[in-house]
């Protein structure tokens, strides 16, 4: 696998990237981190679901979609730790998904359209597309750790809620999303990691072009004027033979 060409390891890495991100997303927007389930012994009333996001609260009575108490300010009210920690490290976390995503996006559009021989003048300030892919996996795994540890950290507080007060807490779909999405963002990190280990025996520096100097300077290179001294005295010197007839 070499790094001047747009390999499938690269496109299947910056969709999965955008994948994880779409994940992302649909996580912070649903109202489904945490559901507390109220449960009533009266046979003439039903039993109420609260669904709590990160930014919006809704009540519903069982066999209902429709919410009975929508609370839309709920993002400035939040008394749960972990929800107020998730309402800042998600977006980060996407915040640094988007820009791995652009750093993979310019990588790659660096291979296929660039020239392979670029010029000696621009060599310094080219991108070189193994550097992109590299930092973009870096940031991918950055906003995996960003996005899984408080994730993960609300089915422990949900378990410390249920202690504290009564077990009515149970945490709901979007804590899945945002794990598998976790997920996804560790697994195209992984993949940008590795298409780089193929390509880090490329002499070029860390950061520089694939070819940090034209090969037509070493290929139409002309002699120094020294050799080229020597090489016409020799052919000066060798006497011209010929045969009368």
């Amino acid at each position: 696998m070499g790094c001047r060409d747009v390999h499938a390891a690269t496109v299947l890495a910056f969709l999965s990237g955008t994948a994880s991100v779409a994940g992302l997303l649909a996580a912070v927007l649903l109202p489904n981190w945490r559901q507390m389930r109220l449960y009533t012994f009266n046979k003439n009333e039903r039993n109420v679901t609260i669904y709590t996001g990160l930014w919006i609260k809704c009540a519903r009575f069982d066999g209902s979609r429709d919410c009975v108490i929508y609370d839309p300010q709920w993002y400035t009210a939040v008394d749960q730790l972990d929800l107020r920690v998730l309402q800042f490290a998600l977006p980060l976390s996407m915040l640094t998904a988007v820009s791995a995503l652009f750093l993979c996006l310019i990588g790659m559009c660096n291979t296929a359209f660039v020239s392979t021989v670029p010029n000696i003048k621009l060599a310094k300030c080219l991108v070189n597309s193994a550097g992109c892919h590299l930092v973009a996996g870096l940031l991918f795994l950055l906003a995996c750790a960003i996005c899984l540890t408080p994730s993960i950290w609300v089915i422990f507080y949900n378990n410390y809620l249920n202690r504290k007060y009564e077990p009515v807490f149970s945490f709901d779909i979007s804590v899945f999303i945002a794990i598998a999405s976790a997920g996804g963002l560790f697994f195209t990190s992984i993949l940008l990691f590795l298409w780089y280990c193929a390509c880090k025996s490329l002499p070029s520096p860390f950061w520089q072009p694939l070819y940090s100097h034209a090969p037509s300077m070493h290929s139409y290179a002309s002699q120094p004027y020294s050799a080229r001294s020597r090489l016409s005295a020799i052919e000066i010197d060798i006497p011209v033979v010929t045969h009368a007839s």
